[in-house]
């Protein structure tokens, strides 16, 4: 790699194109677009090559020249190149020829994709000069930032909504951080936090920090290309939140292309939502390039922004792509866990279950044929939310330690299944 490490150039508007300096902010002063990075790929290219990635460690380092960060990274060494499984019991039962899922509920170090994001955001952080790092967030984002800043020595703040799930408040607490419940959903979490952001000077990972971060989850895209042997999934299936993730994605595809790592391909990028927190999803399937907040009332918490950041720029991704959204309810989402966990042994987080549920969706009406290939994007470990599933599934059976017993019980199973 060349001695200047630094191959970010500026950061600019999405909107009017605007170039500011590469500090911590995120908005543009002429119109309030968001920021983006942008990159000098006439020098990225001579440096990532598929013969330097050979001799690289498996992360998401490993495309450090499409990361942004100035030096080397300091926090999240061990992030990413999560398993590509080929799921073919689970593509039999949705009836594909061909699936895959991108198993991040085993990122490092807290089962999520927001590892990603997170180490991006922290590494850029402490190279311009934070010692206290914060997030607003709706579970996973809290857990990667309270881990990540104790491992880095950093103070940290996260705000969360105050009816989180349990295993997700305490997955922040014991790190250290500081975890303040707010009594309100995640949009009024994501005002205060820009308010604080304001007033304290504080990196707050998905508010001033936010061009940075975002740039983090194209690792995933990076890896899904890498792991199909330099290809790009003829269909991607990506849950919606923000947006940003699904954005970023499709970004990742689109620089690989430039820097001549893979050849230009026809891919389609989905999106998926709960029904009860659908704002994206709805606009989507109604023709409309903008969408209408909503107020979340849904078990996939992690998923529950009603104002979308980048709801704008996903529909317009999906517009681009040929890409259709989905939504599913919260009983479709238990069935997606259940599927994706029988099937393959890979237990999510209610996010998954949304996003193998639209997948079965997009199937089975043919929007994703049932000749093609598609890759299923799965951000989080379910035992995260294990309060979502754990009345749907069964219960233990308990007897004495009898021989006698258990054939009893064995013998009454093969009865009731014939």
């Amino acid at each position: 790699m060349e001695k200047n490490k630094c191959f970010m150039k500026a950061l600019k508007c999405r909107e009017c194109g605007r170039e500011y300096p590469l500090e911590a902010t995120h908005v543009c002063e002429f119109d309030f677009g968001p920021l983006e990075v942008v990159y000098d790929y006439d020098r990225a290219r001579k440096t990532l090559t598929k013969a330097a990635l050979e001799s690289r460690p498996r992360t998401m380092w490993r495309y450090r020249e499409l990361l942004p960060i100035a030096g080397d990274p300091t926090v999240g060494f061990q992030v990413g190149f999560t398993p590509l499984v080929r799921a073919d019991r689970l593509a039999r039962h949705l009836g594909i020829r061909e699936l895959w899922i991108k198993n991040d509920t085993v990122n490092y170090p807290t089962l999520s994709f927001k590892d990603r994001v997170v180490s991006v955001a922290l590494s850029r952080a402490r190279e311009l000069g934070f010692t206290t790092v914060a997030c607003a967030s709706t579970g996973n984002l809290a857990n990667s930032v309270s881990a990540n800043a104790a491992a880095a020595g950093l103070k940290a703040y996260v705000f969360i909504p105050a009816d989180l799930e349990e295993g997700k408040i305490v997955n922040s607490l014991i790190y250290g951080a500081n975890v303040i419940g707010i009594k309100g959903h995640y949009d009024e979490v994501n005002r205060l936090c820009a308010e604080i952001a304001g007033k304290f000077g504080w990196a707050f990972v998905n508010v001033n920090m936010r061009p940075y971060y975002a740039e983090g989850s194209k690792s995933m895209g990076f890896e899904i290309v890498e792991q199909l042997g330099w290809e790009i999934p003829r269909h991607t299936v990506v849950c919606m939140a923000s947006g940003s993730l699904l954005t970023k994605i499709h970004k990742s595809y689109q620089e690989l292309i430039k820097l001549g790592l893979v050849a230009e391909a026809q891919y389609k990028v989905h999106g998926a939502q709960a029904t009860g927190c659908s704002p994206i999803s709805t606009a989507q399937k109604a023709g409309m390039d903008f969408f209408k907040p909503v107020k979340p009332n849904t078990i996939a918490k992690s998923l529950a922004i009603g104002t979308p950041a980048d709801g704008f720029y996903a529909l317009r991704v999906m517009k681009d792509t040929g890409g259709s959204a989905e939504d599913v309810s919260d009983d479709e989402i238990r069935e997606g866990i259940r599927l994706l966990a029988q099937c393959e042994g890979i237990f999510a987080e209610t996010a998954g279950g949304v996003t193998v549920g639209v997948a079965k969706k997009l199937i089975a009406r043919g929007t994703i044929p049932a000749n093609d290939s598609a890759v299923l994007c799965i951000t989080g470990h379910g035992l995260k939310t294990l309060d979502a599933v754990v009345n749907c599934v069964g219960r233990t059976r308990e007897i004495k330690p009898s021989l006698r017993e258990f054939e009893t019980l064995l013998n009454a199973d093969e009865q009731v299944n014939g």
